[in-house]
């Protein structure tokens, strides 16, 4: 659940441009993600957090609107980049959503679940199993 995940990006450079790259490279570092070549090839790919990373595609779209609406542009610059991120996400789903919110939507789910089921479930530890149960009962 705290791991990087990677996102394959082919022929980036060749789908949205150099300048283009340059400036999404940028946006994805002020959001602690990494946006970078697959080692000498042409293929790219994008790695962070999977909250940060949908929250770079976020910014992306939000960008791609304000530059479209200015330039009057039919597709939008980083199109492909965002349709890529947003499909690999949906693939990530159980990582878009904090230890917290998970536990507590177990626990409302399954009522009857055991302290044992949510740590082997999520990877949290017994105390934090036990907050989550408090504060699921205490709604």
């Amino acid at each position: 659940m705290n791991e990087d995940i990677n996102i394959a990006l082919p022929s980036l450079i060749h789908r949205i441009g150099g300048e283009t790259a340059k400036q999404a490279k940028a946006m994805a570092l002020q959001y602690e993600c990494e946006l970078k070549r697959v080692r000498r090839s042409r293929n790219w790919s994008v790695t962070g957090d999977a909250i940060k990373v949908q929250t770079y595609a976020v910014q992306l779209k939000a960008h791609q609107m304000i530059s479209q609406k200015l330039n009057k542009q039919g597709d939008g610059e980083f199109h492909y980049l965002i349709k890529k991120i947003e499909t690999a996400l949906l693939g990530h789903a159980d990582k878009l959503e904090t230890l917290e919110a998970k536990l507590i939507r177990l626990i409302t789910q399954i009522p009857s679940i055991t302290l044992s089921k949510l740590v082997l479930l999520t990877h949290c530890t017994e105390a934090e199993a036990r907050v989550a149960r408090f504060e699921a009962e205490s709604w």
